[in-house]
């Protein structure tokens, strides 16, 4: 019981915290104990030409359920520094690899 009292109150301290950042990106790596890779693709105007040009920008996320596999499409949300390199948790998968 006390462990879904912890859950439903870190849910109620996030939400009051206000919005953060969320990212839709295909994971490219799951070979890491609870983080996935997630690759999340932009497209930006290059400074002199103007054409559009295609960036890819790689976060590392956390994954403590381990539920997403390379190829899935994942929803991530901006978070505290977990690590060095990990300031992003997994939200959701919204579509699995075929």
């Amino acid at each position: 019981m006390k462990k879904d009292t912890e859950t439903a109150v870190e849910q109620t301290a996030a939400t009051e915290r206000g919005h953060r950042k969320r990212l839709t990106g295909k994971v490219v790596s799951d070979k890491m104990e609870k983080t996935v890779v997630v690759a999340v693709g932009s497209l930006v105007r290059h400074r002199l030409y103007g054409k559009i040009v295609r960036r890819t920008t790689k976060f590392k996320a956390h994954d403590d359920r381990f539920e997403a596999r390379e190829g899935d499409t994942v929803e991530i949300m901006e978070t505290r520094p977990i690590s060095r390199e990990k300031r992003w948790t997994v939200v959701r998968i919204v579509e699995r690899a075929k």
